[in-house]
């Protein structure tokens, strides 16, 4: 996803500007240092959440250790995570989205891959985010999938892709809304089909068969009104700086809803949610607000900063983000 740069302009019903007011954090080092005495965690340190007993660390995802100071001897039933794809976008090599060699990613995916399984229960799923460059042999993506058969605790139950209703656009190629999602689990875990179901509402009749007898319709035997997500989504809006629930400076934020969705599908209330790369927080809200507890950390003392600060901001205001506010005012 590429967060357009915004013209400074009167929203109707508005008072303020609609421009972001945080600029993109991994593009942005100074404005990354200037940030970093405001956060509260440094390397190594775990903030607990006094009221629901969320976790939030600084540590490394690759070292197991650091799993461990954060996890304890607790198992998830559901690690949703969203590592750094390994793909340049808009011919910029960042901090936030570094592009290394193949080898190099793939090293890193296995040490994170190995810490997430030991993090999981018995019976648990694995949701993964991953991204293909078109420009180096759609990688990381197949090379990453074919990693994942080292793991035989983990199978393969499933391939998503989200579409975004916002994309962005290239002269010589087809425009890019779409986001994958690999899915894997451990063991046999239970799986909430409820939770699939849209709050779209199906309209197209026909399939016709005949049952008992009688000739009927899809609409007249679908125990639903409303239609299944299945493994391609397409009522999922991209997040953007119109969106309450956009956190200004955190690029390619997941919606909220679409991390609802997989939390409702694979785990019941009180239950343990890991996120080994919490970035702008949004498995820590969606957990909040669905009663799970979420056991999450960035390798990034800021990105834990803000995974915070969201929460507060969810509890004092009752909004899921910022919209084009700063979640650091006093920067």
């Amino acid at each position: 996803m590429l967060l357009m740069s915004i013209p400074n302009k009167k929203e109707e019903g508005q008072t303020g500007k609609t421009t972001e007011r945080l600029k993109r954090l991994d593009f942005h080092a100074r404005l990354n240092e200037k940030i970093l005495p405001l956060c509260r965690l440094k390397y190594g340190e775990v903030w607990e959440d006094p009221v629901n007993g969320h976790k939030v660390g600084v540590l490394d995802a690759t070292r197991l250790e650091d799993v461990g100071k954060i996890i304890g001897n607790k198992k998830a039933r559901l690690v949703l995570n969203d590592p750094p794809y390994n793909v340049v976008v808009g011919n910029a090599n960042t901090r936030g989205l570094f592009k290394v060699d193949l080898k190099e990613y793939l090293k890193f995916s296995e040490k994170w891959v190995q810490n997430a399984v030991s993090a999981m229960d018995r019976d648990a799923h694995l949701y993964v985010w991953m991204g293909a460059d078109y420009r180096d042999n759609l990688q990381p993506l197949p090379d990453f999938t074919i990693l994942m058969r080292r793991f035989e605790e983990l199978k393969p139950r499933n391939f998503i892709t989200m579409r975004n209703q916002r994309g962005y656009g290239t002269q010589k190629n087809w425009m890019w809304v779409r986001q994958e999602l690999l899915y894997y689990v451990k063991g046999n875990p239970d799986f909430n089909v409820d939770a699939e179901y849209t709050d779209i509402p199906r309209v197209l009749r026909g399939y016709y068969k005949k049952v008992n007898g009688q000739v009927t319709e899809n609409l007249e035997r679908s125990k639903s009104r409303y239609i299944r997500a299945g493994n391609v989504w397409v009522d999922i809006q991209q997040v953007f700086y119109r969106m309450e629930e956009n956190v200004p400076g955190c690029y390619a934020q997941k919606p909220l809803k679409a991390i609802e969705r997989i939390i409702l599908s694979g785990s019941s209330e009180r239950d343990l949610v890991a996120d080994f790369f919490a970035h702008s927080g949004t498995t820590l809200i969606a957990g909040e607000r669905l009663n799970r507890k979420v056991y999450t950390f960035d390798i990034d003392p800021v990105f834990a900063e803000i995974t915070i600060r969201r929460l507060e901001h969810l509890r004092r205001t009752g909004k899921t983000g910022w919209q084009w506010q700063n979640p650091f005012p006093e920067a």
